[in-house]
């Protein structure tokens, strides 16, 4: 298997140099054996133009199992039936907000294809530990930074995610506690995300985000 270095897409190696050394040491640190995702997938939500994220979702970690960690913050294959508690509270919240027919799949790639990357603030979940390498947290500021700076509205959910805010314009930022269940209803439900994302994108002439299912 390729280096961290080398698996990320190019496009960000070029965009975010000043991580490669960062991304060397976590390539020695992680015992990859033992913490989701797979290798492989780690820098799924980096598969895509820089300059095309117009939005971008912070989570916190990756769920913590093979089964439903794949790459992209809150999204699940196509194929897993019973959905994570913080992605069945995010349909609902969806539904609340917008109304539509929400998806009934948990594989979130329809965003993605949109320019809505999902990213959390750690990359990798330790499966014994459960905890995030904290070198992950130096990558990702360098990620929020450089999104920032090409425009990206920031949606900002639990609190790992919201120490990236700072690098956002207030009018850019929005946020909330974290979609699990130990705080959704402390503030998520009802918080209506969905629909402030488009609000923005529409106010800067940039097209909506398309978010029922299709």
């Amino acid at each position: 298997m390729p280096a961290l270095s080398q698996l990320l897409d190019r496009r960000w190696r070029a965009l975010l140099p000043s991580t490669i050394s960062i991304l060397e040491k976590l390539e020695n640190e992680i015992d990859f054996s033992n913490s989701v995702p797979k290798k492989d997938l780690i820098f799924k939500a980096f598969e895509c133009e820089p300059q095309d994220v117009s939005v971008v979702i912070f989570g916190q970690d990756p769920y913590p199992n093979d089964e439903h960690a794949m790459g992209l913050a809150f999204s699940v294959r196509r194929e897993v039936d019973k959905l994570p508690s913080s992605l069945r509270n995010i349909f609902k919240e969806l539904d609340e907000d917008i109304g539509g027919i929400p998806p009934h799949k948990g594989d979130l790639t329809y965003l993605s294809s949109q320019g809505v990357m999902l990213l959390n603030r750690g990359l990798t979940l330790d499966l014994k530990s459960k905890t995030s390498h904290p070198l992950w947290h130096q990558f990702t500021d360098e990620v929020a930074k450089e999104l920032a700076r090409l425009g990206a509205v920031g949606v900002f959910w639990g609190n790992q995610a919201q120490a990236l805010a700072r690098f956002f314009p207030k009018e850019k930022r929005i946020m909330s506690v974290h979609p699990s269940p130990l705080s959704a209803y402390r503030g998520f439900f009802g918080s209506k995300p969905f629909s402030a994302v488009n609000k923005i994108l529409l106010s800067e002439n940039k097209k909506a985000i398309v978010l029922t299912k299709q």
